[in-house]
């Protein structure tokens, strides 16, 4: 609940600093006295639009604070605040800061941390509830229509959001397997064209290194092949070195016995002779090594370049082929058992959204039997108001399907008919703010404070009427407060009298500058001040009398 306010240099106000309680807050004053000015600084808090006009003459800047205090955090505001990191203790209040400068900008801050004034807007509507002369969002705004009265009837939406994510989630799953299969019959054609291709050429995974590398030994030998044909045709012969070492080494033995240096001399031509047929074996062992097909070098390019065409072609390295061989017949099988596939799918699909529309179905039951609780609670609040003419109607529709949702298959919202014969229209269509102002009020009360912000005002809800109707409302606003905090700006005395707390609100001047003030009434004032109320500018004895015949009547 709203537990301090503090405002510096707003129009008429130099500094104010209220402090608030739970129950029922009342603010009077005489017309013109600035009780505008309040709701327009709390407002600031609550992120409406800065305009530089507020800011007090004379002032560089102003400033609004307002302190909330709960005993724990409304999940709305805690989701809020975490999604932007602003971090609150357990316990602490919420402290919201708004500066103005009278040049123009505004500056925002929730428990001294910087925030964007779109912030103060997301959590207003869980801070402060705000009813008045032109109520255009709350209770009013259709949107939230549909979650009052789930709240009034006590009735939760999670099977519903459980059986809705469930149905959605089989329905995509569905609809990608059908796009997929769909795709799939579209290339079958064309994969097995692919397919076909890549199976004549059958690749394997390292073929291209192996070919790679036959292939440069071939051609390897046929660049050596003429040097080692030009060799063998010198080695060979009767006239070759070899035979010509050969008999050289004959004559020798025959002469070698007759001196040592010739004895010598063959054991080194001995060893010419050995490694000059060493050196024959390996020429002719290199020959048979680099000896090549001419068309087995023909059949090896060839596939080589048929594997890297492939490859080019399915954008791919080429001993990537195989597993794109495996991809193809993948999804080849995949078309065969992909209508067996999507058959279990749509079975899914319509469990789900069958299951999906029984839940949906109850909540409409129970939706449809709660507004008519509703509609006559509300009707029973209705005459004592001075509204006795007027019905109230929870509209229950039925949305078309694709409008269906986690909440269900409903639209909600609240009509009423001021006149006997009248169509219902939508609240806000109502031509009177006062009459709507009682319809809230009328609908608060049988709604109970199902839910809704931690402070509720009402702007002079009680404007246009008086007596019993007066004091049917103030009745009505302090049994709405019992349980928490309610603030009402009002003119009516059976309404002040009804207040646990009173705040008088006052213009002064002392010839050159206006001010507005605002204080905290004893019993002696209440009693003064609703004299006031009840006489006008010149309080009677009459008129105190009477005023505390109100204030025993509470």
């Amino acid at each position: 609940m709203l537990t301090r306010l503090a405002i510096r240099n707003i129009v008429l106000i130099e500094a104010l600093d209220l402090d608030f309680g739970r129950g029922l807050g009342v603010l009077t004053g005489e017309t013109g006295a600035g009780k505008s000015i309040l709701l327009d600084s709390l407002g600031l808090v609550l992120g409406n639009r800065a305009d530089s006009g507020l800011v007090r003459a004379g002032e560089p800047k102003a400033s609004v604070s307002a302190s909330f205090e709960f005993a724990a955090l409304p999940d709305a505001i805690a989701t809020a605040l975490d999604d932007a990191d602003i971090e609150i203790e357990e316990g602490e209040p919420l402290i919201i800061r708004r500066q103005l400068k009278a040049d123009g900008g505004s500056k925002a801050f929730i428990n001294d941390q910087p925030v964007g004034v779109a912030l103060l807007r997301e959590i207003a509507g869980a801070l402060v509830e705000l009813h008045g002369q032109h109520d255009d969002r709350g209770l009013v705004n259709p949107r939230g229509h549909r979650a009052l009265l789930d709240r009034f009837a006590g009735a939760g939406t999670a099977k519903v959001e459980q059986a809705w994510t469930k149905w959605r989630a089989t329905e995509d799953r569905l609809a990608e397997a059908r796009d997929a299969l769909e795709q799939a019959k579209l290339d079958q054609d064309l994969l097995l064209a692919h397919l076909a291709e890549l199976t004549a050429l059958e690749p394997q995974a390292g073929e291209e290194a192996r070919l790679a590398e036959t292939r440069a030994d071939m051609q390897k030998g046929e660049r050596l092949s003429g040097d080692l044909e030009e060799l063998r045709h010198l080695w060979e012969g009767s006239d070759s070195p070899l035979a010509s070492l050969r008999v050289a080494a004959r004559k020798l033995d025959r002469i070698a016995p007759e001196h040592p240096l010739l004895a010598e001399a063959l054991a080194a031509l001995d060893r010419a002779v050995i490694e000059a047929g060493e050196a024959e074996e390996k020429l002719e062992a290199a020959a048979g090594a680099l000896e090549h097909d001419p068309a087995a070098l023909e059949a090896a390019e060839t596939r080589l370049f048929e594997l890297r065409a492939l490859a080019r072609k399915h954008r791919c390295e080429v001993d990537e082929l195989p597993e794109v061989m495996r991809a193809m017949r993948g999804q080849l099988d995949s078309i065969e058992g992909g209508e067996a596939e999507l058959d279990a799918l749509e079975a899914a699909a319509e469990e789900a959204g069958n299951r999906y529309r029984a839940e949906a179905e109850a909540l409409h039951a129970t939706r449809v039997a709660s507004a008519m609780r509703l509609d006559e609670a509300v009707a029973r609040e209705l005459a004592p108001l001075k509204l006795d003419a007027a019905r109230f109607h929870t509209a229950v529709a039925d949305l078309p399907e694709e409008r269906w949702g986690p909440q269900g298959m409903d639209s909600v919202e609240f009509l009423i008919a001021t006149n006997p014969g009248a169509d219902f229209a939508p609240l806000n269509k109502i031509a009177s703010g006062g009459e709507l102002s009682r319809f809230i009020l009328a609908l608060k009360v049988a709604l109970a404070e199902q839910g809704g912000a931690a402070t509720v005002i009402f702007d002079e809800i009680d404007r246009g009427v008086g007596g019993a109707v007066a004091s049917a409302i103030g009745e009505r606003l302090a049994r709405l407060a019992a349980d928490g905090q309610l603030l009402a700006v009002t003119h009516s005395p059976q309404v002040a009298a009804r207040g646990r707390t009173h705040y008088i609100i006052a213009k002064s001047s002392d010839g050159t500058v206006t001010r507005t003030s605002v204080a905290l009434l004893d019993e002696a004032g209440r009693q003064e001040e609703i004299a006031r109320m009840l006489s006008g500018a010149e309080v009677t004895p009459e008129a105190r009398a009477q005023a505390d015949r109100l204030l025993e009547g509470v």
